[in-house]
């Protein structure tokens, strides 16, 4: 499985494809990793149309398997909350405009895959995230790390959550047979 992780922003939007280990294994490596910058005296709509183009052409180079996405988290600036949840729209509508599943993660459920913890600092998941891919030096900035922390996450904890959704589904469906049965046998009678 290969996955595009995104860490939206205006300012700065963190990439990182990864791709997991063969047969399911808890190992990972870094495909790419970089990080989209757009100027902060730029018109809104352009920045947003400059972190789009490069969320889709990363789609097309590198042709991932599923998008993850952090879920945009409240922040006491209004302003950046407002610009992530932006950039993060154009992330999860370039997935789906491609087709590809999009799965959104909390930071702390990002934290919690990469490190152990949901309240690791930026330094512990940038180290950890280095560790794990074995990259020669950090990835730069915290954007670009937290990219990779979230395609490690979704590899990691995303198999395990679809399989709980897809279970769900299976017992509503078996409800509902359930109901119309009881319904139908209520009725001949």
């Amino acid at each position: 499985m290969r996955v595009l992780g995104v860490d939206p922003g205006l300012t700065r939007c963190g990439l990182g494809v990864v791709d997991a280990a063969p047969g399911g294994g808890r190992g990972v490596s870094c495909v790419a990793v970089d990080v989209v910058r757009t100027p902060a005296d730029a018109v809104l709509a352009q920045r947003l149309l400059m972190v789009g183009a490069e969320v889709e052409r990363w789609i097309t180079v590198h042709r991932p398997d599923v998008v993850a996405v952090e879920r945009v988290f409240s922040q006491h600036n209004v302003r950046t909350v407002m610009g992530t949840a932006q950039a993060s729209a154009v992330a999860i509508l370039a997935g789906s405009r491609a087709r590809l599943p999009v799965q959104t993660y909390t930071p702390s459920e990002v934290k919690a895959a990469v490190t152990g913890s949901g309240t690791a600092g930026k330094a512990q998941v940038t180290s950890m995230v280095t560790r794990l891919l074995q990259l020669d030096a950090p990835p730069k900035p915290a954007d670009a790390a937290d990219a990779l922390a979230l395609a490690i996450c979704h590899i990691w904890r995303g198999g395990t959550r679809a399989k709980i959704a897809a279970a769900a589904l299976k017992g509503a469906a078996l409800q509902r047979a359930a109901l119309q049965s009881a319904a139908l046998r209520g009725r001949h009678r």
